[in-house]
């Protein structure tokens, strides 16, 4: 396994671990530091591993921003309406 999939999945488990948790501000604060670091690592998984693997990573990752991606859809779908 890679250094870049060791990071990923410790990715993971700590975002995992932050959404089991309730917070008051609805985790928004987390969900921004995980996407900072989330995108930076993503992309290091793409380049060491390939699109196969990245591509499950990013399917991994989705998952786990689920709500930041529905709100991201929503926002991008208004813009977009003439």
């Amino acid at each position: 396994m890679t250094i870049s999939l060791i990071l990923f999945c410790l990715w993971l488990l700590i975002a995992g671990f932050y959404g089991a948790y309730p917070s008051r501000s609805n985790h928004w604060r987390g969900a921004y530091v995980l996407i900072a670091l989330g995108l930076p690592l993503l992309a290091y998984v793409f380049y060491e591993n390939g699109l196969l693997r990245g591509s499950l990573a990013s399917a991994a990752a989705a998952s786990v921003l689920r709500w930041p991606l529905v709100y991201l859809y929503r926002w991008l779908r208004k813009k977009i309406r003439f």
